[in-house]
């Protein structure tokens, strides 16, 4: 087994189907990357850990969540990661919800040719998730916004009884410090395997302070 899935194995175990279908996911990223910008070109040679293996830690985190709605997926990361990897079980949906079309076309490329679990929503996520009815376990989202616009994005999505996972990184503690004089917050965050100055953020309930 290359290095390159070993960064994901050392955090989830994945059948050699499920790592085959990361291999293509990683080959179109690759493949759209110079025509669409979808990560960092400083972070192609890390690929693997700085974004696939860093995108997994949510299965892994939460292995018991089926139904996950990602907002600003963009290339996908990391709700078509976590897509692949409920293909592995045969059941569960990621929602992804994008407003860039050659980005929604992206994905809709990718949840065919890998055979993800996903459905591409395009549109603005204001607009997208002031209509959301289905039910989901998690929202989630990824170098996307800050907390407080995070907790602003999701919080029709919340109030209907979702937790969320954000990944965020080292300027968290800024971050929880401005949402909190708006939000009253229940949450766990839980210690990046990739990188240690980074977090999960887990928010498992989010109440809008009165002015």
């Amino acid at each position: 087994m290359s290095e390159s899935i070993a960064a994901v194995e050392a955090i989830l175990p994945v059948s050699r189907e499920t790592a085959d279908r990361l291999s293509r996911y990683v080959a179109l990223l690759k493949r759209w990357q110079p025509a669409q910008n979808l990560i960092s070109p400083k972070t192609l040679d890390q690929i693997w850990s700085r974004h696939i293996a860093d995108s997994a830690q949510l299965v892994a985190l939460f292995p018991g969540a089926l139904r996950w709605l990602d907002i600003g997926s963009g290339g996908g990361l990391p709700g078509m990661v976590t897509a692949i990897l409920l293909a592995e079980r045969g059941d569960g949906v990621v929602h992804c919800v994008e407003s860039n079309q050659r980005k929604c076309a992206f994905l809709r490329t990718a949840i065919r040719e890998t055979g993800a679990r996903a459905v591409v929503h395009e549109g603005r996520i204001e607009s997208v998730l002031k209509q959301w009815a289905e039910p989901v376990d998690f929202i989630s989202a990824r170098a996307l916004a800050s907390l407080d616009d995070l907790l602003d994005l999701s919080a029709p999505v919340l109030a209907q009884g979702a937790a969320a996972a954000f990944h965020k990184g080292e300027d968290f503690d800024v971050e929880l410090a401005e949402a909190s004089k708006s939000w009253s917050l229940d949450l766990v965050r839980h210690k990046s395997m990739i990188d240690e100055r980074s977090s999960i953020v887990e928010i498992r309930r989010a109440e809008r302070r009165s002015a």
